[in-house]
């Protein structure tokens, strides 16, 4: 039989690691996560077609579905930014010393 006293300071142990979380806050910090990341790939790769055309690597058809591709993206990215409360500033993640992870051009 465990000593109260044994139960009480291994109850405390227990309760010093448990985490209060709201669902609702992990739930939009999660979307926000994973928005970011998604702006952040849509970013790199706009640039990489923006470098592509520049070079004269594409054709103009090419150009044209890449160019209607982006604007797409774009346009599905605030959309759900708006549908989670949302702004472009929430998914630009502070890095400490290292700035913001996204471009605030």
């Amino acid at each position: 039989m465990a000593r109260p006293d044994t139960a009480r300071s291994e109850t405390t142990r227990s309760s010093r690691w448990r985490i209060e979380t709201d669902s609702e806050k992990v739930e939009r910090d999660l979307t926000c996560l994973v928005l970011t990341l998604v702006e952040l790939v849509r970013q790199l790769v706009e640039r990489q077609c923006v470098r592509r055309m520049e070079q004269g690597d594409l054709s103009d058809e090419q150009i044209e579905t890449l160019g209607l591709t982006l604007m797409r993206l774009e346009e599905a990215m605030t959309e759900l930014r708006e549908r989670f409360g949302l702004s472009p500033s929430d998914l630009n993640l502070d890095l400490g010393p290292l700035g913001t992870l996204l471009p605030t051009d």
